[in-house]
């Protein structure tokens, strides 16, 4: 048999892949290290987003979630019109709370998965004043298999959720009550 490696004859698990993933770590502690401030409380404010929002999905019925997310337009509604184009400022806000969301969520304790990133990108988005859409949608993987995704975007600027896999459809949209 042929030697595959460390992590080839533990299957991906024990000494060899801690070891991976400790170092994994270590590199993006750094990364965050290197910053600066402003980034750094921003992705601890994504931690605490992500955890706020998985315990929410978890614990909430949906239907009291879905009533604070805004009202639920299907796909083609009249009321789902692009929304008002950001100034310079809010564009930088959406961009670098995407970033910080999907960044945070790759090494949060719990698999943070696509409706709980797009749910904290949104209740930052909101604190500071800035308008989004959670845009939800279904389809089927290529085992045939039924997925749901959801995703964020603030006047264009693509939050989180992105690229949307090409079986998705959308089915409809949380946009901001009136």
């Amino acid at each position: 048999m042929a030697d595959r490696g460390i992590a080839g004859r533990t299957g991906g698990t024990g000494i060899a892949s801690a070891v991976m993933k400790r170092a994994s770590l270590w590199r993006r502690a750094r990364t965050l290290l290197a910053v600066g401030g402003a980034r750094q409380r921003l992705v601890a404010e994504a931690a605490f987003a992500l955890l706020v929002a998985r315990i929410a999905l978890l614990v909430v019925p949906f239907p009291r979630l879905a009533a604070r997310w805004g009202v639920l337009l299907p796909v083609g509604d009249p009321g789902l019109t692009p929304p008002e184009a950001l100034d310079a400022a809010a564009v930088e806000t959406a961009q670098a709370i995407g970033w910080a969301v999907t960044a945070t969520a790759s090494v949060m304790p719990f698999k943070a998965v696509c409706m709980q990133q797009a749910v904290a990108a949104r209740a930052m988005l909101a604190r500071r004043g800035v308008a989004s859409v959670l845009h939800y949608g279904a389809g089927r993987d290529d085992k045939g298999a039924l997925v749901a995704h959801a995703w964020l975007d603030a006047a264009g600027v693509k939050v989180t959720g992105y690229p949307i896999a090409a079986g998705i459809a959308e089915i409809g949209a949380f946009v901001p009550q009136p």
